[in-house]
């Protein structure tokens, strides 16, 4: 193990965020693992990052996608592939059990802890209903990492009277995704109202000029409102991996 990840490790267990059991099984453990002549899996990520390696199920097969879960499933309590389709997510079930998918967000994972203590201080906005799948994929994600997440959905400019009366869920928030499409107008309201780290989320949502997401994104990086930052085009597990990292960073100091 590099010695970076080790310092890691040890810190977290020190932390108390890993076992005593869970530390040794993760010093026990190969740093990669081939999975045919397709995959090779980095399993010292969690001590270096504290998450496992998160399968991207878009473009793969049934079988491939199968065949990854299974074996990172054998070596950690979570495990999480986003973009899967329900007729992959159906396969992979049936082939390896004690599997959950959620059909909004189009994650499959398994959670050998389920009813764990999540840290609050997640809030995820949308501005309209069409982008709510983005916004469970950032949700759901959030979750699974171990986070508590309110949700505030369908407050967009167009009836900005609707998020005023979130204004105290998202004031005491850690940090704010922000999930928009059409003018991407959502962001600079809410981070004028707010003090904390904003996360936004362009989606692909809106008419022609909106260019699948492209308006939503360049307004988003030229918001006038402080402390935003922008990820990808309807990356909302993006998003929300860099607001459980704050969450968690925030947490442990307070």
């Amino acid at each position: 193990m590099e010695k970076q990840a080790l310092q890691q490790l040890l810190e977290r267990y020190k932390s108390g965020q890993i076992s005593q059991s869970e530390m040794i099984a993760i010093l026990q453990t190969e740093p990669i693992a081939n999975v045919g002549d397709y995959a090779k899996l980095d399993l010292e990520r969690p001590a270096r990052n504290g998450f496992p390696e998160v399968i991207f199920g878009q473009g793969k097969t049934p079988d491939q996608v199968a065949a990854i879960f299974k074996k990172l499933k054998e070596n950690g309590p979570v495990v999480m592939a986003t973009r899967v389709a329900p007729e992959t997510a159906a396969f992979v079930q049936s082939q390896i059990a004690d599997l959950q998918y959620d059909t909004r967000s189009r994650i499959l994972f398994h959670d050998r802890n389920p009813e764990r203590t999540r840290l609050p201080g997640i809030a995820v906005v949308t501005a309209g209903t069409s982008d709510v799948p983005v916004a469970e994929e950032a949700a759901v994600t959030a979750e699974i990492m171990g986070n508590q997440v309110d949700r505030v959905y369908d407050v967009g400019v167009a009836g900005l009277h609707r998020l005023l009366s979130h204004l105290p869920t998202l004031q005491k928030a850690r940090t704010v995704i922000v999930v928009a499409g059409m003018e991407g107008a959502l962001v600079s309201v809410v981070g004028g109202l707010i003090a904390c780290p904003i996360i936004a989320v362009p989606t692909s949502v809106g008419y022609g000029a909106s260019f699948n997401g492209l308006a939503a994104l360049l307004a988003m990086l030229n918001s006038c409102a402080s402390g935003v930052s922008v990820v990808n085009i309807d990356n909302g597990f993006g998003a929300a991996v860099v607001a459980s990292r704050i969450n968690h960073l925030s947490g442990n100091q307070s």
